[in-house]
């Protein structure tokens, strides 16, 4: 007799243990945390610049510090992202504070001339101020824009480090004439490398834009707080200050004529704004053309 074949009909055995069961609810939790928690890469490229683009400088270096890959984000799109945010944030204060040209950008056959001895020699002046670094001629073009322009930037460096001993109404320490104590030393080294920072990093460009910014807006509220000083200032609100911007910048107010060649006189500095004069017939502020260096080196 033909035996029928033979069908398996064994079941798989239920595994109902308990450590199984918390197994398996870490790992569904986990997919589920993984797919609810995405980063900030997983937007769209645009969406992502589009908020960058939004924040301060301070918190785009916040950012930098995340994870390799935000930091590589920003840096691929750095020009564009500090663009942006100067565009809007720092209008006036970007016309102001232009960047010294670098002297590999010079036409070669101008260079000779601009780091001459006897070049140096003759802005000479221009390098005795004590709480500026002097600029390095083998790093900057020397015309007389683009030694304005650092002085003016290692300035307001120098500028924003002092505020919260003019804040609190104490001394800014004094440096006797002819020494140049360690501590001296290391701030005017500092502020330097942040100029030098920012002539290749449009960050930090922002970043020193800011800074200011912030130290002008001190500076203001704090001679506004003092009801002897009759002085005449910009107009600064309080929305003003909420928006981070230097709009309020763009109205009317006292011009700067030369530069502190000395710390005696952040005491009474309000808004150092260089390289910019109040037109009275258009009832508004001309800028330095950026162009100036051209000019100079021709």
């Amino acid at each position: 007799e033909d035996l029928e074949p033979l069908v398996d009909t064994t079941e798989a055995l239920t595994v109902h243990s308990k450590r199984t069961q918390r197994a398996q609810k870490r790992r569904a939790k986990a997919q589920k945390s993984k797919q609810q928690h995405r980063g900030l890469l997983d937007l769209p490229c645009e969406l992502i610049l589009e908020i960058l683009t939004l924040l301060t400088p301070k918190d785009v270096f916040a950012l930098l510090r995340v994870n390799a890959g935000l930091r590589t984000f920003i840096l691929e799109d750095e020009h564009k992202i500090a663009k942006e945010i100067m565009a809007w944030r720092y209008a006036c204060l970007t016309k102001c504070f232009r960047l010294p040209v670098l002297i590999e950008d010079v036409d070669p056959e101008v260079r000779p001339c601009l780091q001459s001895d006897e070049r140096q020699q003759l802005i000479g002046i221009h390098k005795k101020f004590q709480h500026m670094k002097p600029w390095d001629p083998a790093l900057i073009c020397t015309c007389m824009t683009c030694v304005f322009r650092w002085n003016a930037l290692c300035l307001v460096v120098d500028f924003a480090h002092w505020q919260d001993n003019l804040d609190k109404g104490e001394p800014i320490p004094m440096v006797p004439r002819g020494r140049n104590p360690k501590w001296h030393q290391k701030i005017i080294n500092r502020n330097a490398a942040v100029v030098e920072k920012a002539l290749s990093s449009p960050l930090w460009h922002a970043r020193i834009l800011e800074a200011h910014l912030i130290a002008t807006m001190r500076a203001i509220r704090r001679h506004a707080a003092n009801k002897g000083n009759k002085r005449t200032r910009f107009r600064m609100t309080h929305q003003d200050i909420e928006s981070g911007t230097d709009a309020y910048l763009s109205r009317s107010g006292p011009p700067t004529l030369d530069i502190p060649f000395h710390r005696d006189q952040y005491y009474m500095l309000e808004s150092y704004l260089p390289n910019r004069g109040w037109n009275g017939e258009k009832n508004e502020w001309v800028y330095m053309p950026a162009q100036q260096h051209d000019t100079d080196v021709q």
